[in-house]
């Protein structure tokens, strides 16, 4: 017993030496164990929120949409900046949350109720860009709604993957479809007018059409209008006035932003321009071919048409490059050929991957400068006209003359249409989206409701300076405003001072917590 005793002291004691001898080693081991672990942990957190970010990257609605953007985004909320660059997934990855494209509180998803019996559904793609989608998609809206105030302008996106991204990032709601065709239904609107911004009659807007056709009995008149470039026509060489008046209008863009007086000009300064589109496997593809036919009908030498997918062939890349060679054009300028400055033109075209067409441009080796211009169709005016025009043909309704500031007389008072940039900060729905606009002393003042009286201040000016302007704070009134089903509220109400109608002007709210946010704001008759 005594000697097994001396053993187990012996044994101890050496142990003990050990570890006294080898403390430094055993620590950093224990330290080893501890980062391995937490690193499992990193990864660990970060595969949860790429799967989250997968289950809602899917072109389907369901009923468990909305509970899976949530929870997509309160992951990423919980990563720290080192474990968000690990999320890695079959679609998702840093940027899907943390790319930053613009204050999605300056977009209006048109998803309110209240419509009334007339309305114009405008159905685009969509976009994730929310500069974007406030510039192009929005500049469409916008002037379809200008040019019909009696008529209630909403939106509807095909793409429920954008749909979903811009829920589970920024938390706005954007009806898709069939959304919108049941919003239309419910409110019961009789006759609906379908503006698709699509380019053209390709894939998308046969879906479009066949998701329409669906709700056609529920309605007393449904009329789908025309895409931006009108009827497809039968080769290569039909083109027609909105090709044209496309064709003009984006290269009449890319020349002045480019800071050239003329596309000849251009030329002379041994430039050319590279519009990418989307490019499609569908028959429609032929469309563009013929816009390149249109440019070389406008004598627009330096101009070229490509697309990203290389469908028509003639219009992939590599195909490009070598035209843009063989013309003897040394500098480049690429802009896209599509209604948004989405994806596709930050990362397919004006992207850093090896793929991008800047990359392959400069790769090539042939050009002095390869510069990218990122602004889509939709805010081109011109452009826009061509929607409305569309519109016009669909409804049969002429598209109402926007009135000017010298046409109006001094002391009258008219109706007019307050659009604001976001869903939150918007006109009473009793009013209509409309205020009351006053000429005094040749100014314009135009009187609005609110939703409530939790915005107690408004400031002509950006929110950065309201605060040292205290004087020009524009006070409250109490509105009482009365709804469809007879009841009555009283909320707020302003007086706004308006520069010009038809512009868009900065407008800053005060809430109740005394915070200022800055909005955009137009007044159109």
């Amino acid at each position: 017993m005594k000697k097994k005793l001396v053993t187990s002291l012996a044994l101890m004691l050496s142990a003990t030496m050990m570890f006294a001898a080898c403390g430094t080693k055993s620590e950093e081991t224990v330290d080893t164990a501890v980062e391995a672990e937490t690193e499992v942990d990193d990864q660990a957190m970060a595969d949860n929120c790429a799967a989250l970010i997968d289950a809602i990257y899917v072109q389907e609605r369901t009923d468990k949409t909305d509970e899976q953007c949530k929870a997509a985004k309160e992951a990423w909320d919980a990563l720290s900046d080192a474990q968000k660059e690990l999320v890695e997934g079959e679609f998702a990855d840093p940027d899907y949350f943390g790319r930053d494209t613009g204050d999605a509180s300056k977009d209006d998803p048109l998803n309110q109720d209240e419509i009334g019996e007339n309305e114009i559904l405008v159905v685009s793609f969509g976009t994730s860009f929310n500069d974007s989608r406030v510039a192009d998609i929005g500049g469409v809206e916008k002037a379809i709604a200008a040019a019909y105030p009696e008529w209630s302008v909403r939106r509807a996106f095909t793409a429920q993957i954008i749909i979903n991204h811009i829920q589970a990032r920024d938390e706005e709601k954007i009806d898709n479809m069939q959304q919108a065709l049941d919003r239309a239904v419910a409110n019961g609107v009789k006759n609906l007018v379908v503006q698709p911004t699509h380019l053209m009659h390709g894939a998308e807007y046969d879906e479009l059409t066949e998701a329409v056709n669906e709700y056609a009995d529920k309605f007393e008149s449904v009329k789908i209008a025309e895409p931006l470039l009108g009827e497809v026509g039968a080769d290569a060489s039909a083109v027609n006035s909105d090709k044209e008046t496309v064709a003009k209008a984006i290269t009449a863009e890319a020349v002045k932003t480019a800071g050239f007086d003329s596309l000849d000009a251009a030329a002379d300064d041994s430039t050319a321009f590279v519009f990418m589109g989307h490019g499609t496997s569908h028959t429609a593809k032929v469309t563009y071919s013929q816009m390149q036919t249109q440019m070389d009908k406008l004598g627009y030498k330096n101009v070229f048409i490509g697309t990203v997918e290389g469908e028509p062939e003639e219009t992939a890349c590599e195909n490009i490059i070598e035209a843009v060679k063989e013309a003897g054009y040394k500098k480049v300028i690429l802009r896209p050929l599509m209604v948004v400055a989405g994806d596709h033109a930050n990362n397919d075209m004006a992207g850093d991957e090896e793929d991008s067409w800047k990359s392959m441009f400069e790769a090539d080796g042939a050009f002095e400068s390869v510069e990218c211009q990122i602004a889509g169709l939709g805010e081109i005016a011109d452009v826009q006209a061509i929607y409305v025009a569309h519109t016009s043909e669909a409804t049969g309704v002429k598209p109402a003359e926007v009135a000017h500031t010298d046409e109006l007389k001094e002391g009258e008072t008219y109706e007019a249409k307050f659009t604001t940039d976001s869903s939150m900060f918007h006109v009473n729905e009793a009013k209509n989206g409309k205020g009351e606009l006053t000429v005094k002393d040749g100014k314009m003042t135009i009187h609005i409701s609110l939703v409530s009286d939790k915005i107690v201040n408004l400031y002509v000016g950006k929110a950065a300076d309201a605060e040292s302007d205290k004087a020009n704070w524009l006070q409250p009134t109490k509105d009482e405003v009365t709804y469809s089903d007879g009841t009555t509220e009283t909320v707020n109400g302003f007086d706004v001072p308006v520069e010009a109608l038809d512009k868009d002007f900065d407008l800053a709210i005060l809430g109740e917590k005394g915070t200022w946010y800055d909005h955009v704001v137009s007044v159109t008759l």
